[in-house]
């Protein structure tokens, strides 16, 4: 794949939410858009010395032994410019990768699987940053009160539609779909989501928490 296809490739896959991904245990009830999380992920390798980023995937890990861990696979390719030793390159891109996905999201991540695709001698220029970036989403007005609940805590940002209605009832319960505030830990939120969310809902009732971008 040339540097141009890589960068529409990444344009495309940003535009789409992507697989919903379970931030801490699956017991918590929390969960997070792919897209975010990818967002988050490339931000911390690119902060890699002597990395060039590729394609980044994160999925569900195959893990056998313990189905309800809510554990994820991140899978990585990039360019290895010169200057560094392969494996001290690799190491720091795994442990940017993982600082990211669990102390910066609150994911469980189970592995990082890394591929060099390219061994470069210099990095390539940056895409021109002149055009201004397309406006953000805009979150919908909403006076119900799980939604209000859910807006009082801090850490979020807005309640969101990416997936469906903000607040979606249904025989399973209460789900509420939100935006986070840059910086604050997704699964933090989620968390005190939760709790505010469960005394404003009806009695018995379970929440789930999606949180579908950062902002």
């Amino acid at each position: 794949m040339t540097t141009a296809e890589s960068w529409t490739a990444g344009v495309r896959d940003h535009l789409a939410p992507g697989r919903l991904l379970p931030l801490g245990a699956a017991a918590e009830k929390a969960w997070i858009t792919e897209r975010a999380v990818r967002d988050v992920l490339a931000r911390g390798a690119s902060g890699v010395r002597g990395v060039v980023p590729g394609t980044l995937r994160i999925g569900p890990a195959d893990a056998p032994d313990a189905p309800d861990s809510g554990a994820v696979l991140v899978t990585a390719s990039f360019g290895a410019v010169a200057g560094r030793a392969l494996p001290e390159l690799t190491e720091a891109l795994r442990t940017a990768l993982l600082a990211a996905a669990e102390d910066g999201l609150g994911l469980v991540v189970d592995a990082v699987d890394l591929r060099v695709t390219e061994l470069l001698d210099a990095a390539p220029p940056e895409p021109d940053a002149g055009t201004a970036p397309p406006p953000g989403p805009t979150s919908p007005a909403t006076d119900d009160p799980v939604a209000l609940a859910a807006l009082g805590v801090t850490g979020v940002a807005a309640v969101t539609d990416t997936l469906g209605p903000p607040v979606r009832r249904g025989p399973d319960g209460v789900r509420v779909e939100l935006a986070v505030t840059a910086g604050a830990r997704p699964l933090d939120v989620a968390r005190a989501v939760r709790t505010a969310v469960t005394a404003a809902a009806p009695e018995g009732a379970a929440v789930t928490v999606v949180v579908s971008d950062l902002r």
